[in-house]
């Protein structure tokens, strides 16, 4: 079976970031993961549009936007204009997620939506219609380096299941690491969002191929 790989850029080095993504790019991932968090819906601050702007120049690969902020709607046109070619918010962040799907759509973007480990996937039952991408957290929002929530692997089957034949990829994010890729994938995902497991020694491209 086929993966994607989306090494996330919240385990690279802040300080170079511009070349960090080069790097992996390079190193031969699919996409670039980009983690947004305001501090309120998750317990930490990272990124913004502007960020995200100055790095779109350093790569023509997918910018995977993974949206840990409430509420989302007034910021998505912000991240559109930044250069992010898949938008996901989260099933827990807003009243309206088919409001914000549509509107992700709208500018011609990809949609995901994203399910806290907490979330059952009946959460996005009526709005599978309106998806690209489904982003199930292995872990809780908020940190790197945490460890695979086990209970994400029947997840991960039910929502294959209720996809049926849409063409809506399922991401994974959290804890995902060589060793576990494979049950990762086994159980229906086809894009694994990793950072500890990409960024934790400087061979990038050795790390992307043991996930793959």
């Amino acid at each position: 079976m086929t993966v994607k790989i989306a090494p996330s850029i919240l385990s690279a080095d802040f300080a170079r970031l511009g070349e960090e993504v080069r790097a992996i790019d390079s190193a031969g991932c699919d996409y670039i993961h980009i983690d947004v968090m305001d501090g309120h819906f998750v317990p930490n601050l990272t990124i913004g549009p502007a960020v995200i702007k100055a790095l779109r120049p350093h790569t023509t690969k997918v910018f995977d936007v993974h949206l840990m902020i409430e509420p989302v709607d007034p910021y998505i046109e912000a991240y559109v204009d930044a250069g992010s070619d898949i938008i996901t918010v989260h099933a827990e962040a807003g009243r309206h997620l088919d409001r914000s799907l549509q509107l992700i759509r709208s500018f011609g973007r990809k949609a995901g939506v994203s399910l806290n480990p907490a979330t059952p996937e009946s959460a996005i039952e009526y709005v599978l219609d309106r998806l690209d991408l489904i982003l199930v957290m292995s872990v809780n929002p908020g940190f790197g380096g945490q460890s695979f929530i086990p209970s994400a692997y029947d997840k991960i089957r039910r929502i294959r299941q209720m996809i049926g034949d849409r063409p809506i990829e399922i991401e994974v994010d959290g804890g995902v690491t060589a060793a576990n890729a494979r049950d990762v994938a086994a159980a229906g995902a086809r894009v694994l969002v990793a950072g500890s497991a990409v960024f934790r020694s400087a061979d990038y491209a050795g790390n992307i191929a043991a996930l793959r």
